[in-house]
């Protein structure tokens, strides 16, 4: 019951608290107007229309029952004058057949009704709905009828509608100024959701000042704490990781050269090799920094850039199996995506360079969505065991038998691919291919 009962409530913090705020108001409000000004209102109502039934049976047995009556006109007279009632009386005719008709949910029907049934017996009827602001009642007498008219005034009491605008007016501001300062409070909020959401998408948002209420300004301190710490932690280890891998390319350029000088044998053979893996695991670290580099967020037209990609790649020679390659794009017309250029161009470029070295036919395709733009890159190479899919993101991780280690880099290729896709808020996981072969699937949010 309860669960179902949530479905229909406000998920947001500024609706909840809204209702929160609200919903005491407009019960209290409701028990109210229900309990005490119904009961008021009724009581007044029915006090008034006994008053005005009174005053006509008081004109019916002056008319009727004394021995001497006074004169009709002096009657009437008295009546408008002392009563404020303006009596006719009608000789020779009847009441209207037709039943009278009742409003039940008019409180002055109902207490007229059974204030007249209370002071009178003789055949009556009445009518409140009159556009000149009267009450008309008609009485049935022996030789005619007696027409009584007063102003619904003398019935109806119309305090209990000014004190009900007033509170419902009252209620109404309130509520206006409960919401602005609703509005007000949770603002702050959403501007630090905002700012975390751009900062876990790796975009540079206005910066996040703390405001509203204390709570909410130790959640924008806190949150501006830790992003200084992460900002400060990646910086930290890029520049040592770009340190290490720049100072170790001197040794290994004096080893080169020393190597070369030392003539040819099969040990120096085997130590340049040594020498040249190890040029290429340097040159693997420098991309890898280079991709944690504070490089600044663009509009990227991201078909542009695959376009580009699948060209340059499609020319290059020394990938492949010797083999005629072939690469296919597809993607929507407006892939425009806040990026940063030079990280995204290199993961790609990497994640293409792999398809073509372990396939003849790579298919690019990129679509957009509400939320996201998915790219899959697909070969029709050998391929990943699915239980060695996620360990292929870690670094330095190499495949023994679906990818040839000869051909292949550092084992830092596809870490660096995550690392940027992460870095701007997205995912990227591998899946078969409908080739056969592997599928990178990556998704950025827009």
């Amino acid at each position: 019951m309860f669960r179902w009962i949530k479905q229909f409530l406000p998920r947001g913090l500024f609706g909840r608290s809204l209702m929160l705020m609200l919903t005491p108001i407009v019960v209290v409000q409701i028990v109210t107007a229900i309990v005490f000004y119904q009961a008021h209102w009724e009581t007044v109502s029915r006090r008034l229309a006994l008053g005005l039934a009174g005053e006509i049976a008081f004109l019916v047995e002056a008319r009727q029952y004394r021995d001497e009556p006074l004169n009709e006109a002096e009657i009437y007279d008295m009546a408008i004058r002392n009563m404020h009632i303006e009596a006719v009386f009608l000789p020779g005719a009847r009441l209207p057949q037709e039943r009278q008709e009742i409003r039940f949910y008019s409180i002055l029907d109902n207490m007229l009704a059974l204030a007249l049934s209370e002071r009178l017996s003789l055949p009556r009827q009445f009518d409140t709905r009159r556009d000149d602001g009267l009450v008309e009642v008609l009485v049935q007498l022996e030789n005619g009828v007696l027409r009584v008219r007063t102003q619904d005034k003398r019935v109806f009491s119309t305090t209990t509608y000014v004190v009900i605008l007033w509170m419902v007016g009252t209620s109404l501001i309130l509520m206006t100024i409960a919401v602005l300062f609703l509005r007000n409070q949770v603002r702050p909020l959403r501007r630090l959701a905002s700012a975390a959401e751009a900062f876990g998408k790796g975009r540079e948002d206005p910066p996040v000042h703390p405001a509203g209420s204390t709570e909410v300004r130790q959640a924008a301190a806190a949150f501006l704490d830790m992003q200084e710490r992460i900002r400060r932690h990646l910086s930290q280890r890029t520049d040592m990781l770009a340190g290490v891998s720049h100072d170790l390319r001197t040794p290994l350029t004096r080893m080169k050269l020393q190597l070369a000088l030392m003539g040819d044998s099969e040990d120096i053979e085997a130590l340049q090799r040594d020498v040249e893996e190890m040029e290429r695991m340097v040159s693997g670290y420098l991309d890898f920094a280079r991709g944690e580099e504070g490089e600044r967020i663009e509009e990227v037209d991201l078909g542009r850039m695959l376009d580009d990609l699948a060209r340059i790649s499609a020319g290059r020679p020394g990938a492949g199996h010797g083999t005629a390659r072939s690469i296919a794009v597809s993607h929507d017309p407006d892939l425009l995506l806040p990026l940063r250029p030079g990280a995204m161009r290199r993961c790609l470029e990497n994640l293409v360079q792999n398809a073509l070295r372990h396939g003849n036919r790579v298919a690019i395709t990129a679509r957009r969505d509400d939320t996201a733009i998915d790219i899959n890159i697909d070969d029709d190479g050998p391929g990943i065991p699915e239980a060695q899919r996620e360990a292929v993101f870690r670094p330095f991780f190499r495949l023994d038998r679906a990818r040839n280690p000869d051909t292949g880099g550092v084992g830092l290729g596809l870490t660096i691919a995550r690392d940027v896709v992460r870095s701007h808020g997205g995912e990227i996981h591998l899946e078969t291919a409908p080739q056969g072969g592997l599928r990178v699937a990556i998704r950025l949010p827009v």
